[in-house]
């Protein structure tokens, strides 16, 4: 494990750097103070639970002191190590959409689907998935408010990415935590990359979450993957014209060939022909990869008749 780096974001806020897969800048772990303890947004997945734990300790965090753990979704490397810390964080609630709490509780059918995808890397990526006792999970679904230093987070539903997708606005810093229903923008780059994986891809769910995003106002964009955004709400409006651009190349290779290595073939070459920044893509895939957003299109594409002979 290399050093975990910890980011300052102003009012007490951190963001600690996971190192996912040995790499910095891929996925990060919010902290916020309250009167009494602290909140934790997004614990990565179990493969990063002594980076996690690691960068706690270098805050100057006991980890008695977390009260609150919250989880955009429960896709793997936003939430797969919830359970992996009931023990470590004695004193800790934990909350997820109540669309994914079953599966928190029950992680059986979600291992099964990753093992599916994954395969032989799925241990080295995401490590142990344990399940969270019921008497320690909590399910939200939007609209709910918890206090911490300076104001309170309020949770905002964001389906499209994921039915059980949520958000997270800091009101003391006018910050939201995206998760991925903005995608992924990496440190360094200006680049968005669509994060539009299956099995229940909503497009136009998305689109709203986004306009429910942005007419909160935030003054600044926190990302999973990864960090502070430097041009904030206008990631948001860009990140719609990215996943057009995605879905009508997607759409277009899908009605040629409706199979995932032919899409995801097109969605490569498209993504090289208009980006200008080497090397980023690279550490894109890490967390956001072609293959999937190839399934996730061709499924969304197939549940709503866009492949038919008359969907022309």
């Amino acid at each position: 494990m290399s050093a975990v780096s910890v980011h300052e974001l102003g009012r007490d806020r951190q963001l600690i750097d996971l190192d996912f897969r040995g790499t910095e800048g891929l996925i990060g772990s919010y902290v916020l103070p309250e009167s009494e303890g602290f909140s934790l947004i997004e614990t990565g997945p179990g493969s990063c639970r002594d980076e996690l734990l690691a960068g706690l300790d270098r805050a100057g965090i006991e980890l008695g002191q977390i009260r609150h753990v919250f989880g955009t979704h429960i896709h793997l490397d936003h939430a797969g190590g919830m359970g992996t810390l009931v023990d470590a964080f004695p004193r800790a609630t934990f909350y997820v959409h109540e669309l994914g709490l079953p599966h928190m509780v029950d992680p059986t059918r979600l291992i099964l689907s990753a093992r599916r995808a994954w395969g032989p890397v799925f241990d080295q990526l995401w490590g142990t998935v344990a399940p969270v006792p019921t008497s320690r999970v909590v399910g939200l679904r939007g609209g709910e408010s918890f206090a911490v230093r300076g104001g309170e987070i309020q949770v905002v539903a964001t389906p499209g990415h994921a039915r059980h997708h949520l958000a997270y606005f800091d009101t003391a810093l006018r910050a939201i935590f995206t998760g991925d229903a903005a995608g992924v923008r990496l440190p360094g780059s200006s680049h968005l990359r669509p994060a539009v994986p299956p099995p229940d891809l909503d497009l136009e769910a998305l689109f709203a979450s986004l306009e429910t995003m942005r007419a909160m106002d935030p003054t600044l964009v926190l990302y999973t993957h990864f960090g502070p955004s430097p041009d904030g709400v206008s990631d948001l409006a860009r990140y719609r014209v990215a996943v057009e651009d995605w879905r009508d190349v997607a759409l277009a290779a899908a009605r040629q060939r409706p199979e995932v290595a032919w899409v995801e073939r097109r969605l490569a070459e498209h993504d090289a022909e208009s980006r200008q920044e080497p090397g980023v893509a690279e550490r894109e895939s890490l967390v956001s990869g072609y293959q999937l957003a190839a399934a996730g299109f061709l499924r969304y594409f197939e549940t709503h008749g866009l492949l038919g002979k008359d969907a022309r």
